[in-house]
């Protein structure tokens, strides 16, 4: 079932999530959910705050090519073992902050660890488009969006433009 995602600004979308203490069948459920919504979005990542679960779970799944195999992955308490010196820089965007674009740099390389779908332990070495979108959603477990790197001027403006969308949608 698809989720409405929330919009910057949200309090929800700031604050830190609790760690997933076991697997149920309504946590699958809900990671089901969240890959629907952010495939129809469309997007390559969601954390469970941007549809108000302040939980420890994100999906991601970077293959962008149509004729590529889909590789979605759900992440439970995903944490970030290490990094590399080495940066990236991308230009970011957000589903809570539609439409909106700006670049960020983070470490090219990450190690992370997080509990699937079945309850294993797994790990991974990400790099690349990957890794920019597997901190980014981890962030958002943290409670910080992607505009919380920019500088203060150009995160006002986004924030104001986001204000203006949400008043736009409410009269809608």
């Amino acid at each position: 079932m698809k989720r409405p995602i929330l919009i910057h600004p949200d309090p929800r979308l700031k604050k830190v999530c609790v760690p997933v203490p076991d697997l149920s069948d309504d946590l699958r459920v809900l990671a089901d959910d969240m890959l629907e919504t952010m495939y129809a979005a469309p997007g390559i990542g969601l954390a469970a705050p941007q549809i108000g679960i302040l939980q420890r779970l994100i999906v991601l799944d970077c293959i962008k090519e149509e004729d590529g195999d889909a590789r979605p992955l759900v992440m439970f308490n995903p944490q970030v073992l290490s990094s590399s010196d080495d940066t990236n820089v991308y230009e970011e965007g957000c589903l809570s902050i539609p439409d909106q674009y700006a670049e960020v740099t983070r470490p090219r390389v990450v190690e992370v660890e997080w509990m699937d779908r079945d309850g294993n332990a797994q790990r991974e070495t990400f790099d690349g488009l990957w890794a920019t979108c597997v901190q980014h959603e981890i962030d958002h477990l943290n409670g910080k969006l992607f505009i919380d790197y920019l500088k203060p001027l150009k995160r006002q403006m986004i924030t104001r433009k986001m204000q203006k969308l949400k008043r736009e949608r409410a009269r809608a």
